[in-house]
């Protein structure tokens, strides 16, 4: 996010001719006008706003998107798409389309709500390695977000050396809000027994007793298990979720033996590592968790070349 936002101020300058530090100097008077209760990024949007810079028309690259940004116009390249899924929400029946969208800087999730934008990608015309042209869009939970009013279609534009790796940006754990991807060190200080289920082999969703799924009816269904922990990266803590494939990856395999569970854990509780993935809120607790889609060892000698560099 720091990079979103030293790119928003620089924009800013370009449209006003103020120097970045006079935007800054605005931008932390308007947060302390404001108790603090507003980000750093949404202070600069406000500034952005009062001093007339519009970027309605302006085409953004995805690696300069901001969470509440409105009216977004940009072209990118579709790099995997995902089914479209129906819902049922208090009555209101609709799909949702969604795909990950690249460029040279960095990539984003789409979502489309809109039928005729559904359509679309029902009927073909949207579809991966198509380079789309997006207007009035939106951002909400680091998520880019297209309603009726939102326009998509393909463009004839061509797009090379796009960024097809997931982004992560860098945060401390007190800063983390709903819907970000992020990555911090952390240590672990609690680790908690595995919890082990049956899922359909054909959509992942959990079976019942008798190895019915609701969609797809008597499955065989396969074993997965999840881990929970406890990270403290000293700012504050936050519980992550480790799902099979990113539980094996910490931990190994064979835990479903409580001797190896419990040495594993032990030799685990108090390490310090990289952890990527994305913060999502419990419905049933409010509170922010953290599902864990990569944990990395660090390399200290890289680490203090970093720190020496500046």
């Amino acid at each position: 996010m720091l990079q979103n936002y030293s790119q928003l101020l620089e924009r800013i300058s370009r449209s006003t001719s103020l120097s970045v530090d006079e935007i800054e100097r605005r931008i932390e008077a308007k947060r302390a006008k404001l108790s603090g209760l507003i980000s750093k990024e949404g202070a600069a949007q406000v500034v952005a706003a009062e001093l007339g810079v519009n970027f309605d028309k302006e085409k953004m690259k995805i690696s300069e998107l901001l969470g509440g940004m409105k009216k977004v116009n940009l072209v990118g390249k579709i790099i995997q798409m995902f089914p479209v899924r129906e819902y049922n929400r208090n009555g209101r029946k609709g799909k949702i389309g969604s795909f990950i969208l690249a460029d040279e800087t960095s990539n984003v999730r789409v979502i489309l709500w809109d039928t005729n934008h559904i359509q679309l990608i029902e009927g073909g015309k949207l579809r991966e390695g198509a380079v789309v042209d997006i207007t009035n869009a939106s951002m909400r939970n680091s998520e880019l977000h297209l309603t009726g009013f939102s326009d998509i279609k393909v463009s004839a534009e061509s797009l090379e050396n796009i960024k097809t790796e997931r982004i992560f940006n860098e945060k401390k754990i007190l800063e983390v809000k709903q819907g970000e991807s992020v990555r911090f060190r952390a240590f672990i200080v609690q680790m908690f027994e595995p919890r082990f289920f049956m899922v359909c082999p054909a959509c992942g969703k959990k079976v019942s007793e008798t190895g019915e799924c609701q969609e797809h009816g008597k499955v065989a269904p396969e074993k997965r298990h999840l881990v929970n922990l406890v990270l403290d990266d000293g700012s504050s803590t936050i519980r992550a979720v480790l799902f099979s494939e990113q539980a094996s990856q910490l931990l190994g395999e064979g835990i479903e033996n409580s001797e190896i569970f419990l040495k594993k854990r032990q030799e685990l509780l108090g390490e310090e590592l990289y952890f990527s993935g994305q913060v999502r809120q419990n419905k049933l607790f409010q509170n922010l968790e953290f599902y864990v889609e990569e944990t990395k060892s660090i390399n200290i000698d890289k680490l203090i070349e970093d720190l020496e560099k500046g």
